[in-house]
C-alpha cells in the first residue's frame, strides 16, 4: 500500500500466513469491526475493538505491548489504519490482515459464523446484516416474519418482490385474478408466458426463483366477511393493495379487530399515496376516510389509466413500511399520509389524527363479542351507498 505513512509503517500479512502465526499461539487477535460485523462472523479467539474505541479499549484487549499482534477487518482498511494508530501508541510488533475477513473466508479459512443462518444466507443478506440497523438479529426477524400481500397485481407486484429478495420468511398471496396482457405494463412479477395463469401462481414462481428461503402460500380467492378473519389470523402485517373500497373497508374492520397492522396504499393516472396503520397506535382507515368517495370521484385505473412506474414507487415504499414495521427501527408512516405526484416528482406529507369518534379504534367504539367477530356491515351497500 505505497503512498501513505500509514501503507510505508505498517506490516501487512496474508490470510493463510495470519492463520499459521495464529495456529502456533501466542497471538493476540483483534478484530477492527463494529459489533453488527463481529455477531454475523468473526475469527476464533479475536477480540472486538471497534475502530471508534481503539484508544479507550485496547490496552484492555491487548495489555502487552510487545507482544504479537494482527488485527483484521472485513476487507483490510480499517485494520490497517489501526495497526498504524497501535503503532503510535507504543505497540512493536503489529500486522494487519490483508483482504480482511472476506479474503480469510476466500481461502476456505474457518470462521465462528452467527447462530440461526446458514453460509448461504450469510452471503445473501450480508448487504443487510453490515447495517448497525438489521444485523443478524434483524435478518433473523425478517426470515422468521409472515406477511400477507392483498393483491398481485400493480402494487402486490412490486412489494412482493423487495419482500422476498429482503428474506420475508412466508408471503401470502391473495388474489383471485388472471395474468392479462393489460397487467404488464406494471405488474412486474408476472411475465408475457404467464398470461392467462392465476396471479397467485405466477407471482410464487418468480418468487421461488428469486430467493429458495422464502415460503409463498397462494390464497387463490377474494377476501370476503366470511374467510377473511381466518386468513388474517396467520399473518403479521397485512400490505393492502385492494383496488376497491369494499374490500379495503373490510380489511380496515378486520384487521382492527385483530391488532394487526396494514401498510395501505393506493395510485391513479400519476397520483398516488401511502400511509401505515397500526391499530390503536395510530389513525385506521376508517379516521382518514370515514365514508368512501362517490363512484364518480374515484375511476379505476382501467377506465382512467395508470403511470406504470407509479406501482413501483408506491409498492417499493409498501415494502420499505412492512420491513421498518418487521425491525422495529425507523419511523414509519403512522398518523402520516404521503402523497406523490409524478409529473412534478413532489411528496407531500399530511398529517392523520386518530379520530376519538371512529366506529372502528375510536375511543367510545363498542366492544365486540367473541361470538360476533366474524359478522360484518355489507361494505358494497356502504359503498355504493
Amino acid at each position: 500500500m505505497p503512498g501513505t505513512e500509514t501503507q510505508v509503517t505498517i506490516e501487512e500479512i496474508q490470510p493463510f500466513e495470519a492463520s499459521e502465526e495464529i495456529g502456533g499461539g501466542d497471538v493476540v487477535l483483534i478484530d477492527t469491526r463494529e459489533p453488527h460485523e463481529y455477531q454475523e462472523a468473526h475469527l476464533e479467539g479475536g477480540k472486538l475493538v471497534p475502530p471508534g474505541l481503539l484508544g479507550d479499549e485496547i490496552e484492555s484487549a491487548a495489555p502487552d505491548k510487545d507482544a504479537r499482534t494482527i488485527l483484521y477487518c472485513r476487507s483490510g482498511n480499517r485494520s490497517a489504519l489501526a495497526a498504524a494508530q497501535m503503532q503510535r501508541l507504543g505497540y512493536s510488533n503489529v500486522a494487519s490482515m490483508e483482504g480482511g475477513i472476506v479474503a480469510w473466508q476466500e481461502q476456505g479459512l474457518p470462521v465462528v459464523a452467527a447462530q440461526g443462518m446458514t453460509a448461504e444466507q450469510r452471503e445473501r443478506y450480508s448487504r443487510h446484516t453490515l447495517l448497525p440497523e438489521v444485523g443478524v438479529d434483524g435478518q433473523l426477524k425478517l426470515l422468521n416474519a409472515r406477511v400477507l400481500l392483498l393483491g398481485a397485481g400493480g402494487l402486490g407486484a412490486p412489494t412482493a418482490l423487495y419482500l422476498a429478495a429482503a428474506g420475508i420468511g412466508t408471503i401470502g398471496l391473495v388474489d383471485d385474478d388472471v395474468v392479462d396482457a393489460s397487467n404488464l405494463q406494471r405488474q412486474v412479477i408476472h411475465n408475457t408466458e404467464r398470461i392467462g395463469m392465476p396471479k397467485t401462481e405466477s407471482a410464487r414462481l418468480f418468487i421461488e426463483a428469486l430467493n429458495p428461503d422464502v415460503k409463498v402460500v397462494e390464497h387463490r380467492l377474494r377476501l370476503d366477511a366470511s374467510n377473511i378473519l381466518g386468513i388474517l389470523e396467520d399473518y403479521d402485517i397485512v400490505v393492502d393493495g385492494a383496488d376497491n373500497f369494499p374490500t379495503r373497508y373490510l380489511l380496515n374492520d378486520a384487521s382492527v379487530r385483530l391488532r394487526k397492522p396494514v401498510v395501505s396504499a393506493s395510485i391513479l393516472s400519476f397520483d398516488g399515496q401511502i400511509s401505515t396503520f397500526v391499530p390503536f397506535e395510530g389513525p385506521c382507515y376508517r379516521c382518514l376516510y370515514p365514508t368512501p368517495p362517490p363512484p364518480e370521484m374515484a375511476p379505476s385505473c382501467s377506465a382512467n389509466g395508470v403511470l406504470g412506474v407509479m406501482a413501483g414507487t408506491m409498492g417499493t415504499l409498501q415494502a420499505n413500511e412492512v420491513i421498518k414495521l418487521v425491525l422495529g427501527v425507523g419511523d414509519p408512516l403512522v398518523g402520516r399520509l404521503l402523497l406523490y405526484e409524478a409529473l412534478g416528482t413532489r411528496f407531500t406529507e399530511l398529517k392523520v389524527r386518530r379520530d376519538p369518534d371512529c366506529a372502528i379504534c375510536g375511543e367510545h367504539a363498542p366492544e365486540i363479542p367473541e361470538s360476533e367477530m366474524g359478522q360484518f356491515p355489507d361494505y358494497a351497500a356502504f359503498c355504493g351507498g
